[in-house]
Order: structure tokens, then sequence, then C-alpha cells
């Protein structure tokens, strides 16, 4: 450890307790949850077991032991793979050329279990730990557990690393001895190799909820004791956990034979996660014909029944927290225009237009075709048989999928209705930002109000903006980044903060298109971002129906004045990338992107995210860029990992608005891109067959 480990700030804009408190609102099954360790995954007390969480659970952990503390996020990826992003405050610990009074580090590990637990065979996991990181927690393990009665787990293992520190049994190859001082890349030359050396433990339920714990621990915890921090006495470690309602994880620990430590762990599961209550109506029924009427066409001679028909759908839908916008109405079809900025399942707003078309258009009518508009830009055209509906209302959703059609919506889309364009819409609500990792103070934090609006000019015009007044916080102290090679386009942040108050946060005129089958356009310009002025274009290719798309981002930007008013700066790029998106199902969604970022820097960036049809999301990305590590600076690449919350679980109502959480290990200049408000991708496959495929089980909810 020959470098600071200074954790930069990984901005997000989110409600500012999210991170912690909104976990506890959705307990996953208590029983089917394992106990965790201080480093935040399954486990005793330090050592890991070999047991998983069930598949998709979320969890948080908080645990401090002599003068460490560990922050610690877990995902279950799969129902074997797991990941945990760690952020560690060790107090006391200095190292040559190190500022601070407290060391700060970030570490991520990846378990898999090889073995899953029988009557007759333990549970066998493998795991790495603080694999990208400075290797401070380094260390890899092998290990069994197995649960005999309903009470009693015993556990087994060998470790490597840190976790083959105490009392080895041997060695395997050469481990480096060296902790890491920059940090941020795979430590893959020291990964089961070295000295190895046993632990084991076990764990017993007095109750449901208390369970003692003891373990014989590997971990010399040779660092700890080199600075004087630990005095490891006993390699025996006790504990108790007591499991609140939900799987809170209350525990409390005997360490090294003379320390006392204490752990909180908190649950969810995005899969399951539901509302906890709400004001959400019931949608309407659906209407069925009478026999016969569906031969009544008197209706058509009747220009007042077709003006007629239209506006009681528009009523109807309004109800439905829906925005009508033009119908084609032919004797036998209806081709509804409509907007959803009510519900975050594009599945469920078309179920609910689906329901109001069955009782408002005329009983000749077979067809419903509903196409969803965003920004003025059709995207599918949905199209129901009205006798499917009838039928079909009451029986599984996946029915009604396998009958319904998809097509692009491309050249079919009804026009908007005089009066409907242009429109304006604004709001002033408070916002909150978090960031994390400054080491004089690891969580930061500014609220403050926002006045944003959107002026359609035509249904694909827009002009829209956001101006932000701080009313209170501490994100304009950052601590400065330790300089790099690169132009500063990202680590000014703290300047943008202190001096833009106001700021505008971004002022664009953007037009969105169709400029042909299957293709989707946008062009933006003016202040595209708090930092950055310009003009960007972009075009997406996406089938309705396809798993696949790909897309091509061309922008040219200066860099703004540190006020964020309308001055600019010297610094210009032309930059831009090429994309690829890719639904692998069972919620899993990769985009690579391939270009050049903002300091001119060229390379690629891929991300993975696991989503689920409630609007959770939980994800990882990675950008490694032609910018030598040690040229990047602290962390050597850009990564981190994101979970986005929906605002209508939260709230209780229907909303599509979520909470997204960055959790960056650095904010450094290499691989930095635009924070552009209208990229196309995301928009656009809300209404495709695969999206809505995932969600179809809200249709009639």
């Amino acid at each position: 450890m020959n470098k600071q480990d200074k954790g930069r700030t990984g901005r997000t804009r989110c409600l500012a307790t999210t991170a912690l408190t909104l976990l506890c609102y959705a307990p996953a099954q208590a029983q089917d949850i394992p106990s965790f360790n201080t480093y935040g995954g399954p486990g005793l007390i330090d050592m890991p077991t070999a047991h998983m969480p069930p598949d998709a659970t979320l969890s948080t952990s908080f645990s401090y032991s002599g003068g460490t503390t560990r922050s610690a996020l877990s995902f279950q990826i799969l129902p074997r793979l797991s990941g945990t992003f760690r952020y560690s405050a060790i107090d006391g610990l200095i190292p040559p050329t190190y500022t601070h009074s407290t060391y700060y580090d970030r570490s991520f590990d990846l378990r898999y279990q090889l073995l899953t637990e029988t009557d007759m065979r333990p549970a066998v996991t493998i795991g790495l730990q603080d694999f990208i990181g400075t290797g401070l927690y380094g260390g890899e393990y092998i290990v069994a557990s197995k649960t005999i009665g309903n009470r009693l787990s015993v556990t087994g293992g060998l470790g490597w690393g840190r976790l083959g520190s105490y009392n080895a049994i041997g060695s395997i190859g050469t481990r480096p001895a060296e902790v890491l001082g920059q940090g941020g890349v795979p430590t893959y030359d020291r990964w089961f190799r070295g000295d190895v050396a046993p632990f084991a433990g076990l764990s017993y339920k007095v109750t449901d909820q208390l369970t003692f714990k003891a373990e014989y621990s590997s971990d010399a915890y040779v660092t700890e004791a080199g600075y004087g921090l630990v005095n490891r006495e006993s390699p025996w470690n006790f504990g108790l956990d007591y499991r609140l309602k939900g799987g809170t994880q209350l525990s409390l620990y005997s360490m090294h034979g003379n320390e006392i430590g204490a752990m909180v762990t908190l649950h969810t599961n995005p899969r399951n996660a539901t509302l906890p209550g709400g004001s959400e109506t019931a949608p309407v029924p659906v209407a069925v014909r009478s026999a016969g009427s569906a031969a009544d066409l008197g209706w058509t001679t009747d220009p007042a029944a077709r003006s007629g028909a239209a506006s009681t759908l528009s009523t109807a839908l309004k109800k439905e927290g829906l925005t009508y916008e033009g119908l084609d109405l032919t004797p036998r079809k209806a081709t509804l225009r409509m907007v959803n900025n009510r519900y975050i399942a594009d599945a469920q707003a078309i179920g609910r237009a689906a329901r109001v078309m069955s009782r408002t258009m005329p009983a000749s009518v077979e067809q419903f075709v509903i196409i969803p508009v965003v920004n003025g830009v059709a995207g599918a055209a949905i199209t129901f048989n009205r006798r499917d509906l009838e039928r079909l209302e009451n029986a599984p959703a996946d029915e009604l999928l396998a009958r319904t059609g998809f097509s692009d919506g491309y050249a079919i889309t009804p026009k908007p209705d005089a009066g409907v364009y242009p429109r304006f819409n604004w709001s002033l609500s408070p916002y909150f930002k978090v960031s994390f990792f400054d080491p004089d103070s690891p969580v930061r934090g500014s609220t403050g109000l926002r006045l944003q609006g959107q002026f359609y000019l035509q249904p694909n015009l827009v002009l829209s903006g956001s101006i932000g007044k701080q009313l209170a916080g501490n994100q304009d102290t950052v601590t400065a980044a330790v300089p790099s090679a690169l132009p500063k386009v990202r680590t000014d942040y703290a300047r943008y903060n202190r001096e833009g108050d106001p700021a505008i946060e971004h002022l664009t005129l953007t037009h969105f298109g169709r400029p042909g089958q299957n293709i989707y356009s946008r062009v933006s310009a003016g202040y595209l971002e708090e930092m950055y002025a310009g003009v960007s274009g972009e075009l997406l290719w996406k089938p309705v129906d396809s798993r696949l798309a790909l897309g091509a981002e061309l922008n040219y930007v200066k860099q703004r004045d540190f006020d964020q008013m309308f001055g600019l700066q010297s610094y210009d790029v032309v930059m831009g990338h090429v994309s690829a998106y890719y639904d692998f199902g069972n919620g899993f969604h990769g985009q690579l992107d391939v270009g050049r970022y903002l300091a001119g820097d060229y390379g690629a960036t891929v991300s993975l995210d696991r989503e689920f049809a409630n609007g959770w999301r939980v994800g990882a990305y990675a950008t490694v860029t032609d910018v030598p590590f040690d040229d990047f600076g602290e962390g050597s690449f850009d990564k981190g990992v994101r979970v986005t919350v929906p605002l209508e679980w939260a709230i209780g109502r229907p909303s599509k608005k979520t909470n997204n959480i960055n959790i960056r290990s650095l904010t450094r200049d290499g691989g930095a891109q635009l924070d552009l408000q209208d990229r196309l991708y995301e928009k656009v496959r809300e209404t495709h067959r695969p999206d809505l495929a995932k969600e179809w089980g809200r249709v009639w909810r």
C-alpha cells in the first residue's frame, strides 16, 4: 500500500435514503436467507460458508470491529452466482504517503456454488475475495457446508491469501506479497496461490430468531497487526445473530479473544418486491358484446358516432391515467394513439387501454390496435382481437400474449387530434444528490429544488430544461482528485457544485424521428448536461420483435463554465460510440459501447443488468480505454454497480419515475461519457415484444 486509496465521488440522483431505508420495506423470505459475515456475504463471522441466499436477493450490511467499518452491497446474480461490492474504513492504518487518519478501501467479491446441498452431500462453494481492488482483503477459498437436522449447520474449508495466513498446512506456487497501491485491476496472478490454511465453524439455531455461531479463523490479520490495530490472541471467534421479521440480521461478535464487533444486514428481493400498499384503482372490466351486435354497422353512417366514440374513449383513458392523442376508426378496426406517463409496466397501460376500448368502441369493431407514443414517436403496434379479450379476461395472461400481434407502428400511427399540440408540462420538486467515497467524508449529499419543463412545439420536437437551486449539502467541498495525465473532463465536479448555484442543469431542443422501418433518430442541441453543451445525434435500429438492437451516437461538445449558466470554456471534443444491445432472457440485459470518450480516449464500455418486471434493476459496468492505468490514476479504469428502484414501490401508487443509485469506485476523467437526457434505446424498447413479454403478467392488472 504505497499510494493513497482515496475514494472519489460516484454521483447519483436519487432519494437520499434509498440506499438504506428502502431495503427495509421489501423483506425477502427470512427462513431462506443464510447468515452473513462481516465481509457482507454468506458466512459465519469472518469466514465464509457454502450457503447461498435465494435468487435475486439484494443485501446491504454494515459491520464494525477493532476500528474497522465495512459496508457491503451483495446481489445474488444467479441461483449459484453472487457478487459483493465492499467499502471499508480502517482507523489508524496509515501507509507511506497517506495523509488521512482513516484508510479507505474498495473491493469486489465473486462466489459460485459448485454443488447444492442434498440429504447425502454438503453444499460446496468456491470464492474470490477482493479480486478487483488493492488486495488488502485478497483471498480465495473452497468451502463446504452441511445442515444437520433443523438447527445445526457445520462448515469447513481451505483458504488462500488472507484466508490462508494463519496455521497454513501447505503452499501452492508463489503468491505476490505486496498490496496493490493503485488497485482496480483483477489480481489473477495470485488467485489460489501461496499458503493454504484450513478454517471451520458451526451455527446452531437456538430459536427461529436467535442463532449461535463459532468459527476457527484462518485469517491472521497480518496487515492490521503490523500497524498495531489488532492484537490477535485467539483464532476462535464467537457470535450471536438475531433475525427480525423480514430477514434483517442483527449480529454481535467476540473476535480475536479480545474484541467486540457488531453488524446489521438488510435484505430485499427485487424479483418479489411488491407495492407495500397503495391507492391504485382497479381497471374497468372488459365489456362483452351481446350476441349479434357485431353485425350492426348502422353507426358508420352517422358522423357524430365517430367523434362521439373518440371523445368517450379520451375521457375514459384519462380516468386510467393515460393520454389519448388520436384515433383511426373503421367498421372493423380501431387504431389508438396514446401516451403512457403513469405505469412503469407498459403492459399494464396497454391492458387498461384495451379494456377501455372494449367499452367505448362500436360493437362491430373486432380489432384493437394500440400504439404507445414516446416523445411523439411511435413504437410497437399491439394488436388484439376483441373476441380474445372477451374470452380470456380471467385466463392466464400468457394465453392472451400468444394471441396478441406485435408490429412496427411506423407509417400506421394516427395523427394527433387538433389541439393536442403544442403542449407544455412543468414541475417544481425537491431533489437529492448523494456521492460516495471521498476520504474526508465517505458519504456526501445535497438537497434543493428543481424547476423543470417540457414544451412540445410539435409531437416530436421538444424544448426542455431544468434549473436547480441547492438548499443544503456538502458536495461543494469534495477532496481534490489526485492529478492524472488526462484533461479534467469530470474531476472538477466539486467546483461545478460549488459555483453552479443556481444552475441550468440542461436546456435543449430535441427532434425525435422515424427515418424508416425499425429506425429511430434523435438530434439534440443546447446545454446537454451539467458540464457540457453542444450537438448530439443518434440513430437506432430496433425491430419490434428482436432481442438485438444496434445504435450509433456522435457528439460535438464544449465544456461549460463552472457557474453552469450560459458561458463556455475552451475545451471541446468530438466523441461518440457505436452500441450493441441484447436481451439475453431471464431479465438479463447487456450493452456494449465502443468509441471515443470525453477526454479523447478510445475504448469500450460493457454493462450487464438484471431487470425485473416490477421496475427494479441491478447491474454493473466497466470501461477500459487506451489510457494506461498509471495515467488514468487511482482505480485503473472506470467501473461501478447500479441499482434502480421504482418510485411507485416506495410511494404506493403508479409512477414511471425511478431512483437510480450509481455506486462508482471512482469518478475519474478516463472513460467518461455524456450524461444525456433522451437516449433512444431505453424508451424505444419499452413497448417492444421482448420487454412487454417480461411484464405481461400485469396486462390484466
